[in-house]
């Protein structure tokens, strides 16, 4: 396939940014989207000009990296699929490709298609995890948990922290995200001690990040690549009203 890409340049978070036009030719339909990337950029290099940043590391559809806007849609046409994941055999011939980078306050572009997500880092730092005294690992099946509540903390868990859902909002909402993660742990008796301390100090960074509102239009989980539920939020709505409803911290 012969293609006419539409590519975001910008050299520095600081700098302006433009769409670059560029073709590319003899592209397999079995490649992926990155692997496209990859043909781009050696083109690039052998023409003497700066290769397109973008962000990937596994390439499996696992780490979450590969962050991009295709068309219009985070990760590209396939639902539920990241964009390493996606072929080029979605498209066709002569198309002409769009590619941005996410597009949100809360994820500063770092260049090119590349942007900061440090932001999720800092909503888990702030108490997305289980104190626990170091040692020993406890085993797996030290406490009993029913296979409905372990298949749904299990879902929740699946959520690869990409920004799909951001990107997808016309909010820039973390909602999706962070109710993944409150959801979790909320499920499961691991999670109890800290439950309410929890939902407040993520939620809270959460808004110090510059993350938008939620106004349940769904987006986020129509693109998400690993199809988080809605009921998540649902769950951290609860959540949150229940622990301010009983905190301590009237702030």
């Amino acid at each position: 396939m012969n293609l006419t890409l539409n590519v975001w340049r910008q050299p520095n978070r600081t700098a302006p940014g433009k769409i670059v036009e560029y073709h590319v030719k003899d592209i397999s339909p079995d490649m992926s989207f990155l692997e496209m990337l990859d043909v781009l950029n050696e083109d690039l290099l052998h023409a003497g000009q700066d290769p397109v940043a973008f962000d990937h590391d596994c390439r499996e559809g696992i780490c979450g990296s590969c962050d991009l806007f295709i068309n219009g849609r985070s990760h590209g046409p396939e639902k539920g699929t990241t964009t390493c994941q996606l072929h080029m055999r979605k498209f066709s011939d002569g198309d002409t490709i769009t590619i941005e980078p996410w597009r949100a306050s809360a994820f500063p572009v770092n260049k090119d298609l590349s942007v900061d997500r440090s932001a999720f880092d800092r909503i888990i730092q702030a108490g997305g995890y289980v104190s626990v005294n170091t040692g020993g690992a406890p085993d797996g099946n030290e406490i009993p948990i029913p296979k409905e509540i372990s298949d749904r903390a299990f879902e929740a868990a699946t959520c690869i922290s990409c920004g799909a859902c951001v990107a997808a909002c016309k909010n820039a909402s973390a909602m999706l995200f962070v109710s993944a993660k409150v959801s979790q742990l909320a499920l499961l008796p691991q999670g109890q001690p800290e439950r309410k301390t929890r939902v407040e100090n993520m939620v809270a960074q959460m808004d110090k990040e510059g993350f938008g509102a939620c106004s349940n239009i769904g987006s986020c989980a129509a693109e998400c690549p690993v199809g988080i539920s809605l009921e998540n939020i649902a769950i951290l709505n609860r959540e949150f009203l229940a622990a301010k409803a009983t905190s301590n911290n009237l702030a």
